[in-house]
């Protein structure tokens, strides 16, 4: 998602998303916090957080879900100019077992997030213009394709009831 980190971003925001409160922690290049909140999943707040970070210096973001919920923080942070990376599920969950303790927060997982964008830079996909067109239609759609369940899933859906009728 960059290249060299050490020139390219001084800032690096980990959002662990959720559907109403996501968790933001902001590291410097050494390592250092500079945020470690909760953060509203809301236009205004994602908009003061980014605001305060881009005053320090150039800002990568970078979240654990592309879709659905990280969709306006994504889209937030692009509209800036922003850079936003994304880190997948697996590499998280094997990023965040090198880390000390066992119990799952939000907190510890925007850390995790954040640090490995710091110094794990291969991990990270970039959220480019294919990715973020279907950022935008999730925020219009509010849903994702994977959200919406399929007709064999549902006991009455239409691929039941074209089993059952009369021919």
């Amino acid at each position: 998602a960059r290249g060299s980190a050490e020139v390219d971003f001084a800032v690096f925001c980990g959002i662990d998303v959720a559907r109403e409160i996501h968790h933001a922690a902001a590291l410097d290049q050494h390592g250092h916090r500079l945020v470690d909140r909760p953060l509203p999943n809301a236009e205004p707040d994602l908009v003061a957080l980014f605001q305060d970070l881009e005053a320090r210096v150039r800002v990568l973001i970078v979240v654990d879900q592309l879709a659905s919920l990280g969709a306006l923080a994504i889209a937030v942070a692009r509209a800036r100019g922003i850079t936003v990376a994304y880190l997948p599920g697996l590499a998280m969950r094997r990023i965040a077992d090198l880390y000390p303790g066992e119990t799952k927060t939000d907190a510890r997982d925007a850390h995790v997030i954040a640090d490995a964008a710091r110094t794990l830079p291969h991990a990270l996909r970039r959220v480019g213009p294919d990715e973020q067109t279907t950022v935008e239609l999730s925020v219009l759609a509010a849903t994702t394709p994977t959200s919406r369940p399929s007709p064999r899933d549902q006991p009455n859906g239409s691929l039941t009831r074209s089993r059952t009728l009369p021919q």
